[in-house]
């Protein structure tokens, strides 16, 4: 897969690396293209490539950093296919967010809610659900505090979450406390990081009692509790195309292959539950 990107390194996910800001170069970017050419929207139908149709054409998508692993496969895969560049940048919602919204290009994000379009406004064309983002609390294996449920948290020592600024994750996990009666009462004992996927990894290694994840971020090390009291907050991953699009043909392309059983087989073999 081609590693250059706008504006962000591809797969180097910048929340990881302690960088709280990204720098936009936008002078040299005038605005959303408007001129929707061949399909006009990916929503029509396209037909679906089975060579390598798109050699020398590329798409920019946008995805969450805490699904790098099951779509840059899926985007490796459309990439072999069809011949077609997929430049992929991996940020966490924030960061994705102020980079469509500053340079107004890309044309796809992959967005960890369907809520979070909102945030692009505009320049959001149309979405499409692709699997549920189901939210848990997890401990490590030996869960000292034997955390079985929300309520449980009131005895812990240290709770890690997701910044509820810039994450979704975290905004679910300030949600389900706060409804828990739990926000105020746990905030010397939170702390925030920018990725799902560091929660999990801390946990692993026994920093921290608790913390809320994604379900496929729980790796080894890491158990699974109290899994009821987390559904009313489960959301959906959705496939946004951006109205900025250079290349709709293209994009209808990808947007078809990834509504097919092959993309959906890459999201369940992680983890992910189908919509």
């Amino acid at each position: 897969m081609n590693q250059n990107t706008r504006g962000l390194s591809r797969r180097s996910l910048l929340s990881l690396t302690g960088i709280a800001g990204v720098s936009f170069a936008t002078a040299a970017l005038a605005g959303c293209a408007t001129d929707k050419t061949g399909s006009g929207s990916s929503t029509a139908a396209s037909t679906a490539s089975s060579a390598a149709t798109l050699s020398g054409r590329s798409l920019d998508i946008y995805c969450g950093a805490g699904m790098t692993d099951p779509f840059g496969q899926i985007a490796q895969t459309f990439e072999d296919r069809t011949g077609c560049t997929m430049n992929v940048t991996y940020a966490n919602a924030a960061q994705i967010q102020t980079q469509i919204t500053q340079t107004r290009s890309g044309d796809m994000w992959v967005a960890g809610s369907s809520e979070e379009g909102r945030r692009a406004g505009e320049l959001i064309a149309h979405g499409t659900d692709l699997v549920k983002h189901v939210p848990v609390l997890a401990v490590p294996a030996a869960n000292p505090r034997s955390i079985t449920a929300l309520a449980d948290l009131e005895g812990a020592d240290s709770l890690l979450i997701g910044d509820p600024d810039s994450t979704v994750i975290g905004k679910i996990a300030q949600q389900a406390l706060t409804d828990a009666g739990l926000w105020d009462a746990l905030q010397d004992r939170i702390t925030t990081t920018t990725t799902a996927p560091q929660i999990a990894t801390s946990l692993a290694g026994g920093q921290g009692d608790a913390g809320i994840v994604w379900k496929e971020n729980v790796k080894d090390g890491v158990t699974v509790v109290a899994e009821s009291d987390m559904a009313p907050y489960i959301k959906t991953i959705t496939a946004l195309e951006l109205s900025c699009s250079a290349d709709t043909g293209a994009l209808a392309e990808f947007v078809q292959y990834l509504g097919g059983d092959e993309a959906r087989g890459v999201w369940e073999s992680f983890g992910y539950e189908p919509v």
